[in-house]
């Protein structure tokens, strides 16, 4: 029982430490570091009618809790001999971002290919990027535990992209984990997983997702005290 309680306060803390660590400033992203991605999830669906969330395959490698813009990448598969000159793109994107982004890539096809590891991870944290998003698998997981920078992937795989993958754009539309993501769009990630809010809707998504969170947190010391979720779901129309 202690080594769980243990463990959950070790969660917490690093969720803090990440939330304390990205850029503040903008009001907008703030309040999305704050809310629980299920609320967002939740906010697009009854606002839009849209599945705003990645399938559960989209795993973080340790804790995590991030919001920020995308840059986006994408990675065509091609079998080629031209080495890391036919990926430096994916690079530039990296140097280029401004602080406070997240790295969304996408790989074709990529669940047996990484498209990130230690290094590019370590650029990413030392620019400033707030998390990072892989359609496909990552390699070098003990450097980026180590560094403590949030990661979301399909899977890991010691493989590289090099000579298999051809950079196809940055800041382009992109479809991640079957979600389409355009340079800009707000990633929300925690440990539930990823939704994104197009850019445009972002206002309205904050506003019905912090309504969302505030309603479930008055529910539960409402379940607490009567030992009823029906009459706390009849009282606050919320499930």
């Amino acid at each position: 029982m202690k080594r769980i309680l243990w463990i959950a306060g070790s969660m917490a803390v690093l969720a803090v430490c990440w939330l304390m660590a990205q850029p503040a400033g903008d009001p907008l992203l703030q309040g999305f570091r704050e809310v629980e991605v299920a609320s967002v999830a939740d906010a697009m669906e009854q606002l839009y009618g849209q599945q705003a969330f990645m399938p559960h395959e989209m795993r973080p490698l340790s804790p995590a809790k991030f919001a920020g813009p995308a840059v986006t990448v994408l990675m065509k598969k091609e079998e080629h001999k031209e080495g890391a000159a036919a990926s430096q793109g994916m690079l530039d994107a990296i140097d280029n971002a401004p602080p406070g982004s997240v790295y969304v890539m996408v790989l074709e096809n990529g669940g047996d290919y990484a498209g990130i590891g230690g290094l590019m991870a370590t650029a990413m944290k030392y620019r400033g990027f707030v998390g990072a998003v892989i359609d496909g698998s990552v390699r070098d997981t003990p450097q980026i535990r180590k560094l403590q920078f949030p990661v979301f992937s399909r899977g890991v795989a010691p493989s590289t992209t090099i000579n298999h993958y051809r950079f196809a754009g940055v800041n382009i539309p992109v479809t991640c984990a079957g979600v389409k993501v355009n340079a800009g769009d707000i990633v929300v990630a925690d440990e539930d997983g990823v939704a994104v809010v197009p850019k445009a809707h972002a206002s309205d998504v904050l506003k019905k997702a912090q309504e969302l969170d505030n309603t479930e947190h008055s529910m539960i010391p409402f379940i607490e005290k009567f030992r009823s979720i029906k009459e706390a779901v009849a009282k606050f129309g919320r499930i």
